[in-house]
């Protein structure tokens, strides 16, 4: 018989909220905590406010060498153990899947070099640990002693929901009973904003910093950076029932692809990001007309929501699943997005509830069911779509348990 795996614990830190009693609260109020950057009054930014990753981890002198979006996906990952209420042996043997970034606050580290030369008399002996994508996942390893299969994945804004993809093959193969999985990133530094400044791919314009993030609208005008990060448990079904704990979700699915057609910009015809949404639902075993919900990219770009609005109105036909986009709550949160966004879609699941899509006047694809006004409704099945830098493109398909 096929192995089922399913999400038993969730940690999750973002700007709506670190519970998911928080987060559906200020979905269903319309709370959101978009405004100006401080030091870059021309960007609109979602930062998660009073976050101390000594409250997660305690007395821990490493965390010296963790960025900020290292902090998140460590104090994600502590959350999620703690809440799965395992003990010393299973997290010896659970796997560790990570989606990580690269670390863009250069000014914060070298303030001033010059002539290429980055040595000063206070530089730390291991300043390379906070550019190294795998540090965070080394500090998880070491705080909770979890020490199983391990990948981390660095595929741009994919990279996250290919880590949870991957933990969930890990155990549907039969390689692990229990994997932690998730991801952790913050672009919101001096040099991350001025990377995706330089690529034109912010938003970049006056008036109230929550209207900013304006998904498939047709006056999008560019992304709004987040920050945050989310762990789960992953776990074979069996093994969850026999610990007789609460099941927030079946992962059914996943399927993965690259474009190869840009370095930056997705594929205009979306063929590959199709093949990935298709290959999840081949996995999963259901037809495009069983989906209730398409957890959409969606970041506000005029190229990706073009791409993914045609994707989706031709991968449904006449079937209409409700599409939401979370960018517009919480901010495009790059590497961690796709885990951020199944951590919500399941606390939407687990509550009947969907969020509109924030600053929707005219949608710029009319066959699509976008969900205009917060609504409660039963969701049994949902799609999580992400699409990264260098067309890398991610699906997961979770069902209620």
């Amino acid at each position: 018989m096929a192995r089922r795996v399913v999400i038993t614990s969730i940690g999750v830190i973002s700007s709506l909220g670190f519970t998911p009693g928080q987060i559906i609260d200020n979905l269903k109020n319309g709370k959101v905590a978009f405004g100006r950057s401080s030091f870059d009054d021309s960007v609109v930014t979602c930062p998660v406010g009073n976050f101390d990753i000594k409250k997660f981890t305690g007395p821990f002198k490493d965390r010296r060498y963790l960025n900020r979006g290292a902090q998140f996906s460590t104090a994600s990952a502590m959350e999620a153990v703690k809440n799965a209420g395992i003990d010393e042996e299973l997290l010896g043997k659970a796997g560790l899947f990570t989606g990580a970034g690269p670390n863009l606050d250069i000014g914060g580290e070298f303030p001033e070099i010059q002539e290429g030369k980055l040595d000063r008399k206070d530089l730390m002996a291991l300043w390379i640990l906070k550019f190294l994508p795998n540090t965070a996942a080394s500090s998880i390893a070491r705080l909770t002693g979890i020490h199983g299969e391990n990948i981390v994945s660095t595929a741009a804004c994919a990279a996250s929901l290919q880590a949870i993809g991957e933990a969930f093959r890990k155990i549907k193969d039969g390689y692990l009973d229990l994997a932690f999985a998730g991801g952790g990133d913050s672009r919101l530094s001096s040099g991350g904003l001025l990377a995706y400044k330089k690529a034109y791919a912010l938003f970049a314009g006056d008036g109230d910093p929550e209207s900013a993030s304006r998904p498939f609208d047709s006056k999008r005008a560019g992304f709004v950076p987040g920050e945050g990060g989310a762990f789960f448990l992953l776990e074979e079904m069996g093994h969850a029932q026999r610990r007789e704990v609460k099941m927030y979700g079946e992962i059914s699915g996943f399927g993965s692809s690259i474009d190869g057609h840009a370095m930056t910009a997705p594929d205009p015809d979306g063929k590959w990001g199709e093949t990935a949404v298709r290959t999840a639902f081949h996995e999963a075993g259901i037809s495009p007309n069983q989906v209730d919900v398409v957890s959409a990219h969606g970041t506000g770009t005029l190229l990706n929501d073009a791409m993914e609005a045609n994707m989706i109105n031709r991968i449904y036909d006449r079937h209409t699943p409700c599409v939401i986009a979370l960018k517009s709550w919480i901010g495009h949160i790059s590497a961690a997005c796709g885990a951020l966004e199944l951590a919500i879609s399941l606390i939407c699941m687990q509550n009947d509830y969907l969020p509109e899509v924030r600053n929707l006047d005219d949608p710029c694809h009319p066959g699509i069911n976008f969900v205009r006004k917060g609504k409660t409704c039963s969701i049994d099945t949902v799609v999580v779509e992400n699409f990264g830098f260098g067309g890398h493109n991610s699906a997961l398909v979770i069902k209620k348990a």
